[in-house]
Parts: C-alpha cells; sequence; structure tokens
C-alpha cells in the first residue's frame, strides 16, 4: 500500500503563490511516478503534472506550463507543486496520486490517491 498526504492549500489572491506538498508513505515500487491533478465543482478531475521517483523528469499539461513547477525530494518522500500567477480559474480540489506504470497524464494510470487538499484564488 502506499499512503500519501497534501498539504499546502489555502485561500490566495489572484497573481499569488502557493506550494502543495505531498508526502508519501509505503511500498516505493508501487509509486514509480507521481502526479498532481485538480478537480473543481462539476468538472471532471484535470492532469496538471506528473514527475518520476527516480530521474526527475517531468510532463506537464498545457493550462499550467510555466505557471506550475513540480519537483521531487527523494530523502523526504515528499513532491512538491509550486504554482505562481494563480487565477481564479485555479480554484479547486488537488489531489497527489502515485503510478507504478510510469509518466502518464491519465487517472487510470494512478493507483493510489491522497485526500485532496482546496486551492481557492479570489479575484
Amino acid at each position: 500500500q502506499v499512503q500519501l498526504v497534501e498539504s499546502g492549500g489555502g485561500l490566495v489572491q489572484a497573481g499569488g503563490s502557493l506550494r502543495l506538498s505531498c508526502a508519501a508513505s509505503g511500498r516505493a515500487f508501487s509509486r514509480n511516478a507521481m502526479g498532481w491533478f485538480r478537480q473543481a465543482p462539476g468538472k471532471e478531475r484535470e492532469f496538471l503534472a506528473t514527475i518520476s521517483w527516480s530521474s526527475g523528469s517531468t510532463k506537464y499539461a498545457d493550462s499550467v506550463k510555466g505557471r506550475f513547477t513540480i519537483s521531487r525530494d527523494s530523502a523526504k518522500n515528499t513532491v512538491y507543486l509550486l504554482m505562481n500567477s494563480l487565477k481564479p480559474e485555479d480554484t479547486a480540489v488537488y489531489y497527489c496520486a502515485a503510478s507504478s506504470y510510469g509518466l502518464f497524464t491519465i487517472t487510470r494510470a494512478y493507483e493510489y490517491w491522497g485526500q485532496g487538499t482546496q486551492v481557492t484564488v479570489s479575484s
């Protein structure tokens, strides 16, 4: 099993920044890659970014490329999502997830999910 705990969400003004953290524990081979997703009310869960634990390779959704940065600290088993230039449309619940498959952008490639953290961007 893999356990994921997100933190760092909150209320921020448009143009501001937040850094989300995701602490991972459990079977390391079950989390070859870590991803961040978000889900706004009434919308489907949306891929944002993913990173390989071993190589640090990354992929981003076009909607956040250049504004969001995913990173990992292997010593702390923690993945981060730095979000800059936040917009009201970034308001959502943000989830981290673990994949044993690799750098995929689809939700079904991720077997383990955190509980989510709310990010609210005010205009």
